[in-house]
């Protein structure tokens, strides 16, 4: 029997097949551009996200019996808005998670609205990359397709869709749209009525495990499928993330060293952060996880090596790093497009500060690996604040392939680090769901305990730990003394 995960990623969709022992059988890639048509807009058509997958399901069924394929699982970045008309056509591209263009909107719901009522209503307040302030975008910007709307989709939802004609979330993808009620599990009511939006233009919620229904008939005839494929409904990508590095029981922790860098730990409570600087979201196994979110992490290093150095290799970029001293007082605030956790600002730039004539290459590749560790500092002190206090942390993420940057990051945090015999992440983890959702285990604990395994662990060196700690605290002064200049630009 096969289980076959899709993540729906910000640059590619990955298509995963494990078979009924958790093994990954087969893995495929197809990318899919992103749009960038004014500064700070950043947007992708839904409908490349559907091609794509089909070829890439097309690609793997290649490899594994099509009749023996069980259930489809799903994973996708989150808070990006899809809307859809009474035919169900998309009405304009996708916002993404990453845009930045609603300032003014943001502005309203957290000092209009206010952020308490928004706390208290959804669990966070509002954040340019959320949903919500997209929607009121579109009805204040674009009223004539605002009035077209019939239907309202995250990005993962829209396949899952197009896949089984079900209209379905889960509750840790809505908990990023900031009108779910978090802690209720349910649609705000406070919200819908700012938005100016009903219930019946909203999907379904079900837990991620969920069989939502099965492949629409005519799907099933174009990939060669069984009629009976289950169609489960996954996650948001972090959420299933954490699924696929095992992070299923209470304060577990795991960090996504990925294009954002995310701090996510589980909670069998529900807890919240006074200020709202943690996302508080409904995680994939049914109960609750915090989250900080850097925006731009191995983004960092791809526009570093990639626009700014040009360089024809990372294997050299990052090879020569490791020969570049922790003394060094170089620094860089990693806020390409702005920053969420805890800052919160849109105008937040990017900065190398503290060089001189002697600095060479590899001390401000050094420095850039260290500023996005610090960005990840800042979302998991605020972890300890909530009382959450992981023992170790599993490691996931492109960047994760590089052990310098996984020993930093250990040093920084005074963590121990571990990495995963595998580093599928999202795809792997819907995967998981589907196995889930088609009996195959009774829970997500139970499959993540027969299936994930780690390998190489990282151990804080003490002496490291407490250089970092004090240009930890210099790192955090920045901020604070650039942020007006920032706004200014």
């Amino acid at each position: 029997m096969y289980y076959i995960g899709i993540d729906i990623g910000t640059s590619s969709v990955k298509v995963l097949a494990i078979d009924e022992a958790g093994k990954i059988v087969k893995t495929v890639s197809r990318e899919y551009p992103i749009s960038y048509p004014f500064p700070l807009w950043s947007e992708q058509n839904p409908n490349d996200w559907w091609e794509q997958s089909k070829l890439a399901l097309k690609d793997i069924l290649e490899y594994i019996d099509k009749d023996k394929v069980k259930s489809i699982g799903f994973s996708g970045q989150m808070h990006g808005l899809v809307i859809l008309d009474n035919e169900d056509n998309v009405i304009r591209p996708a916002i993404l998670w990453n845009d930045q263009r609603t300032e003014s909107e943001c502005r309203f719901l957290n000092n209009d609205i206010g952020k308490d009522k928004l706390l208290s209503w959804t669990a966070n307040i509002a954040l340019n990359g959320f949903t919500a302030p997209k929607v009121l975008w579109v009805k204040q910007n674009e009223p004539d397709n605002f009035k077209k709307i019939a239907k309202i989709c995250l990005p993962k939802d829209y396949i899952a869709y197009k896949l089984s004609g079900e209209f379905a979330t889960d509750y840790s993808d809505a908990s990023g749209t900031l009108y779910l009620d978090v802690k209720n599990k349910k649609w705000s009511d406070d919200m819908m009525k700012i938005l100016d939006i009903d219930e019946n233009k909203l999907p379904k919620l079900y837990d991620s495990f969920s069989a939502i229904g099965t492949i629409k008939k005519d799907i099933a005839t174009e990939l060669g499928l069984p009629a009976e494929v289950k169609i489960v409904i996954g996650g948001g990508d972090q959420a299933v993330a954490a699924v696929g590095g095992g992070i299923v029981e209470n304060h577990h922790c795991s960090i996504s060293l990925g294009t954002s860098g995310a701090v996510f730990a589980t909670s069998d409570e529900f807890v919240m952060e006074d200020e709202g600087k943690l996302h508080v979201f409904c995680d994939a196994r049914g109960k609750y996880h915090v989250m900080g979110v850097t925006l731009s992490a191995a983004a960092s290093l791809k526009w570093y090596v990639e626009d700014f150095l040009k360089a024809s290799s990372y294997d050299e970029v990052l090879t020569e790093v490791e020969k570049s001293d922790i003394n060094e007082n170089v620094y860089y605030l990693p806020y390409l497009s702005g920053e969420r956790t805890p800052h919160n600002d849109p105008d937040a730039k990017a900065t190398f500060l503290g060089m001189t004539v002697r600095h060479e290459r590899k001390d401000m590749t050094r420095a850039l690996l260290e500023g996005v560790c610090y960005s990840l500092r800042d979302c998991y002190e605020l972890m300890h604040e909530v009382g959450i206090n992981p023992k170790e942390i599993i490691i996931n993420g492109g960047g994760a392939k590089n052990d310098f940057w996984c020993q930093m990051l250990a040093d920084v945090l005074h963590t121990k680090i571990k990495k995963l015999d595998i580093n599928e992440g999202p795809a792997l983890g819907a995967a998981i769901l589907a196995s889930v959702g088609d009996g195959k285990y009774s829970s997500v604990s139970n499959a993540c305990q027969d299936i994930i395994k780690t390998t190489k662990e990282f151990t804080p060196d003490e002496v490291s730990s407490k250089i970092y700690s004090e240009k930890y605290k210099k790192y955090k002064s920045l901020y604070p003394m650039l942020k007006d200049f920032f706004s200014s630009l």
